[in-house]
């Protein structure tokens, strides 16, 4: 049977990021892609300048209350950017509405990166957002994500014992699993680090670090982990397609810088479009 997942985010009518990465990734995978917009830019804020914005906050209880109607069923729920605290908490009205013994709730707590919150969000925003992840299965956050989730500085350098630390403590806000993105060890290797805490058990997948700043490839990562995982990969499985897709994509960007201003590619979005075939071979794996 077809699994459904609902994606929660906004769209950045150009720009590869959020719903428009979510969107065909997923639906790539295999698995039904529903979407609930919470906003509607004409480009991504990553390098664009007087693009428009339309929020949509009012219309997602909306949304909701129609598909309560309908009697949806989702077996993935996956939310990216929120953009206000009235968004975290009428989402985390949502999974009490939506959520069953069968569906996978996976929260990216966008937030922020290099050590910094995004422009807009205050220490009020991220108390809702620790409060979003208590209610999902899944967690996705970087390691700026971590520190404000924790409460803790932002860690310059780390160590594997460190990563193992705050996955633990990130289980404690109440999610049963914790994904930590962006983790390098060393200079050749770039991947992510995640925990079950059910079975005490820790997981990680590296590829060759690609040093070119790309925009998007957070989102990349989280649509395919959410994907794989409504598809019945386990946790090592559903990290391993992330990171070696997420990798494709950031490689098959660089190998096309030659033919674009060197400012362009990455500001405008990551080529996954050329490394789909590949996602889809990863998925038929699942379970093999």
């Amino acid at each position: 049977m077809l699994k459904r997942i609902v994606t929660i985010q906004d769209i950045s009518c150009f720009g590869k990021c959020s719903s428009t990465v979510a969107l065909p990734l997923i639906s790539a995978m295999g698995v039904e892609t529903a979407v609930i917009p919470t906003a509607v830019l004409s480009t991504h804020t990553g390098g664009f300048t007087r693009y428009t914005f339309r929020d949509l906050t009012a219309d997602i209880p909306k949304i909701a209350a129609h598909w309560n109607n309908l009697k949806l069923h989702f077996d993935g729920i996956y939310t990216g950017y929120l953009g206000s605290r009235e968004q975290v908490q009428i989402i985390a009205e949502f999974f009490d509405t939506f959520r069953s013994d069968s569906t996978t709730i996976v929260v990216d707590p966008v937030m922020g990166d290099a050590g910094k919150l995004y422009a807009g969000f205050t220490s009020d925003f991220v108390l809702e957002m620790r409060k979003l992840c208590r209610k999902a299965d899944v967690i996705t956050p970087n390691l700026t994500e971590v520190s404000l989730l924790l409460d803790t500085p932002y860690p310059e350098t780390y160590t594997e014992a460190d990563i193992q630390s705050y996955l633990r403590r990130l289980t404690e806000l109440g999610c049963s699993t914790a994904v930590i993105t962006g983790v390098r060890y060393d200079e050749e290797h770039h991947g992510a680090s995640a925990y079950d805490s059910k079975t005490g058990q820790f997981y990680s997948a590296f590829q060759e670090h690609v040093p070119e700043q790309m925009h998007g490839t957070g989102d990349i990562f989280a649509s395919v982990l959410t994907g794989a995982l409504v598809r019945g990969a386990s946790l090592q499985e559903a990290l391993s397609i992330a990171i070696r897709f997420t990798v494709d994509c950031i490689q098959a960007t660089v190998d096309d810088l030659h033919t674009l201003p060197h400012d362009q590619a990455p500001w405008y979005g990551v080529e996954f479009e050329a490394c789909i075939d590949n996602l889809v071979q990863y998925t038929k794996q699942i379970g093999k």
